[in-house]
């Protein structure tokens, strides 16, 4: 009784197997072939170019539906990350691989009005901004990994730093060296240069942090 078990036992796996090759291995000889077809057509293809990331202006004058909305058909982009010495022009040769450019504004330090690591560029189409979005975010500029987000349209005095100092407020808190964006984060600066952070801009040194 046990050895006609274990029979009956092995011909049920192996019919199984037999089964599972028929369907999994040859399925176009089956008319299930279709329906998985079109079922597979029918799925959605995930576009990561056309997602929104959680990039949002703050200052936004409008709901948050339609800066939503804006941001489904918007044609700008937001590019942050830059090194305060990258010039428009290198922008302009980078980002104009993936479409024809409207226009580049760069951010600006409020106070100095010299660059401080941020721009805007917006394109004619939608379409070439989706392809910035796929083929240049997180590539290097600079020795540095630029990031793009989608942005709601540029209005003007936006190019400004909003930070304290007239930079970006992610530069008044940084605690690190970064020789790209200045140096010492503005308030680490005044720390350990109480006259001011035009030395510690410099890199280590005598009055910097032992």
């Amino acid at each position: 009784q046990k050895f006609n078990r274990i029979w009956y036992l092995n011909i049920r796996l192996l019919s199984s197997q037999l089964f599972f090759q028929r369907i999994c291995w040859r399925p176009c000889q089956f008319s299930s072939c279709s329906f998985f077809a079109k079922f597979l057509h029918k799925m959605p293809i995930r576009d990561p170019a056309k997602e929104l990331g959680a990039y949002r202006d703050q200052h936004y004058k409008g709901s948050r539906t339609d800066q939503e909305r804006c941001l489904m058909e918007s044609t700008t982009l937001y590019i942050g990350n830059l090194s305060f010495y990258t010039t428009e022009e290198q922008i302009y040769e980078l980002f104009s691989k993936c479409g024809d450019i409207k226009r580049i504004i760069m951010g600006l330090d409020n106070v100095k009005k010299t660059p401080c690591g941020f721009c805007f560029v917006e394109y004619y189409a939608r379409g070439d901004a989706e392809n910035c979005m796929r083929y240049t975010t997180g590539t290097r500029l600079d020795d540095r990994i630029i990031r793009c987000d989608w942005d709601a349209g540029f209005k003007e005095g936006r190019q400004y730093g909003r930070g304290k100092s007239g930079g970006q407020v992610r530069d008044e808190y940084r605690k690190d060296y970064d020789a790209g964006r200045g140096g010492y984060g503005k308030i680490t600066a005044k720390q350990y240069n109480p006259l001011g952070p035009m030395l510690m801009s410099k890199g280590p040194g005598p009055s910097g942090p032992r």
